[in-house]
């Protein structure tokens, strides 16, 4: 599997991890998803196969509703590289606007009902 490059906008937040061939992705409805509208990786990524960089403390961490997923977003220019899943906690998933070479306009995707659950 391609190991991939990400980054915030600023690049006070770099990581790459390991994931199958992007081909598509996913589009959620939950209320967090729907504001922030970006496209995640239709992949889980397990934390052995996401490294991540920060810095000078630039990476914080919203929670809400269960507390178990965990929307990370950068201090300095407020993009939200990836998250941790709450249907698999402690694993990421990938906002796919931030991986090097990966154009999102252009990407099928499929929405996933964030919202019911």
């Amino acid at each position: 599997m391609p190991r991939y490059q990400g980054r915030c906008h600023c690049g006070s937040i770099k990581f790459s991890f390991v994931a199958p061939a992007i081909k598509n992705g996913l589009r959620c409805n939950c209320s967090i998803c729907i504001k922030k509208g970006a496209m995640i990786g239709d992949f889980i990524v397990a934390p052995e196969e996401m490294k991540i960089e920060v810095a000078e403390n630039a990476l914080a961490t919203y929670q809400f509703a269960t507390h178990v997923g965990k929307h990370h977003f950068c201090k300095t220019c407020g993009i939200y590289p990836f998250h941790q899943t709450l249907r698999k906690p402690g694993h990421y998933r990938v906002n796919l606007g931030c991986v090097e070479g990966v154009d999102t306009l252009s990407l099928p995707h499929k929405l996933i009902d964030g919202a019911a659950l």
